[in-house]
């Protein structure tokens, strides 16, 4: 019998992507299909910024999927995001607040299980977050 080895990258996910300078402090970050966006310019995001938001939505993912059959109920909805960090270096969050908005006719309880789910475990930006020390707090504010 003969044992063939795999390699590692075929048996796990795993992610690409380039980030390259473009100047000044501005970067232009490229993922792995191709996609490119500005990073650290006077018109986007820094990398610690595009962390919280992508945190923001990660979870708004998770909340649109878990109310697939009542999205037709929504008006709009979005994630107020704001975030503590340390204050010393590195200065990783120490606490983020999240207040969910959604303007329509959906059921409280529901949307709650499904944000607690998404922080608990469906969001893999928040479980970073959180596994780094972090604490998160939400509300839900629900607008008929």
């Amino acid at each position: 019998m003969m044992l063939t080895l795999i390699h590692s990258l075929r048996v796990r996910a795993y992610m690409r992507g380039i980030v390259r300078w473009k100047g000044d402090e501005d970067l232009e970050a490229e993922n792995q299909h191709g996609i490119k966006f500005p990073m650290h310019t006077a018109e986007s995001a820094n990398p610690v910024q595009m962390v919280l938001l992508a945190h923001g939505g990660c979870t708004l993912i998770d909340v649109i999927t878990g109310l697939k059959h009542r999205m037709e109920n929504v008006r709009d909805m979005w994630i107020e995001l704001d975030a503590d960090r340390s204050e010393v270096a590195p200065k990783v969050f120490t606490n983020i607040r999240m207040r969910y908005v959604i303007e329509g006719d959906v059921p409280r309880k529901l949307v709650e299980r499904i944000i607690e789910k998404s922080h608990v475990k469906n969001c893999t930006v928040g479980a970073m977050i959180t596994r780094s020390g972090a604490t998160i707090d939400w509300e839900l504010d629900i607008q008929n």
